[in-house]
């Protein structure tokens, strides 16, 4: 999977949008539209494809458990962030199943006054 490609993956979800927050660094943040909070964050270490994706903290070490190619995430909260090497060991449907996980967790939540006015 090529660095567009994944980011790509990223922007299939609603309202998602990419953003280069650092100077020139590579880093590409994938993010919510509605509330700027980012799921993604994609960069390149040690000549490899990573991305970061937000978890829940026993997911997350079960993550590191299965698979290899998942650590902690770099530069980021270790409890509820892991790094995946992509093209390593994670299955792209693993992965693709992370990024929506990530995406779940960042998401605009709907108020139930929200819902009870649309009724």
């Amino acid at each position: 999977m090529t660095r567009r490609e994944l980011i790509d993956l990223c922007l299939a979800l609603p309202d998602a949008y990419e953003d280069y927050p650092f100077d020139d660094d590579g880093w590409c943040v994938v993010r919510h539209r509605v509330n700027k909070k980012g799921f993604a964050h994609i960069y390149e270490r040690n000549d490899k494809l990573c991305v970061n994706l937000k978890c829940y903290p026993m997911e997350a070490d079960f993550l590191r458990e299965m698979f290899e190619d998942i650590t902690a995430a770099y530069h980021m909260n270790k409890v509820h962030w892991n790094g995946v090497t992509v093209g390593g060991d994670v299955p792209i449907d693993e992965l693709r199943k992370m990024i929506q996980g990530s995406y779940d967790l960042i998401k605009p939540k709907i108020r139930k006054t929200a819902l009870q006015a649309e009724s």
